[in-house]
């Protein structure tokens, strides 16, 4: 696993370039609730998103298999398939990103409270 501890990580960068913006809009939807559960599971998403994104970049280059032809369909096929690949990696321990991402949304949480 990765220390990012380290990096200087602008989370809300990194969120607002996720895919449909899907993790920014979980992560904002949790401002001033108390479940924990629901921020692990979001930072869990949002590491899943990131994760996927990293990845498209190494399987737009294949060429189609002559098993299945090409054409949209595949590419269709195979941006799920690298969906799930994130999903699968963030489930199994992912790269450290999500432990980050729950610090970060409860220290944010925590001032919106203050406030």
């Amino acid at each position: 696993m990765m220390d990012l501890s380290t990096l200087p990580v602008d989370l809300g960068s990194i969120a607002r370039t996720a895919r449909d913006g899907d993790a920014l809009r979980a992560a904002e939807s949790l401002r001033g609730k108390g479940d924990r559960d629901s921020i692990r599971q979001a930072a869990a998403d949002f590491e899943a998103v990131f994760v996927s994104q990293m990845l498209a970049p190494m399987f737009e280059t294949l060429e189609s298999d002559t098993m299945f032809g090409g054409g949209p369909g595949e590419d269709i096929y195979r941006s799920m398939m690298v969906e799930e690949y994130g999903r699968a990696i963030a489930r199994t321990g992912g790269v450290g990103i999500a432990e980050h991402v729950e610090r970060e949304l409860l220290r944010i949480q925590e001032a919106a409270s203050n406030e």
